[in-house]
């Protein structure tokens, strides 16, 4: 299964490690290295993890690691996975615009 990174949740990572790196640069790189490392493994079990709670969809899913939520899309037709956002959880309007993006980007996700 191809891992595609949607060009948003690249730049919430970017600006979530630089956050990180102002106080501890050694945390911010582990936590990039964490991040790479479970999202490679979802390909080998993509409904590991729960449903969205943000989307009726199955096929959109949250994974939870140190209090950061990171959204993914599977599509068992073109056998790719869609890492759309990343947002820390004790800040869910970080998340508001992924709702408006998911829907204006592929409206059968209602």
């Amino acid at each position: 299964m191809k891992i595609v990174y949607d060009p948003i949740f690249l730049q919430e990572l970017k600006n979530i490690l630089q956050n990180i790196s102002y106080d501890k640069p050694s945390a911010s790189r582990r936590f990039g290295k964490e991040i790479k490392t479970k999202i490679k493994q979802i390909p080998q079990n993509p409904f590991m993890y729960r449903k969205s709670i943000y989307f009726d969809n199955i096929y959109i899913r949250d994974m939870i690691h140190k209090g950061y939520t990171i959204i993914y899309e599977v599509n068992p037709t073109k056998k790719q996975l869609n890492i759309l956002s990343i947002f820390n959880q004790n800040k869910p309007e970080s998340s508001i615009h992924l709702s408006q993006y998911v829907l204006l980007q592929n409206p059968n996700h209602r």
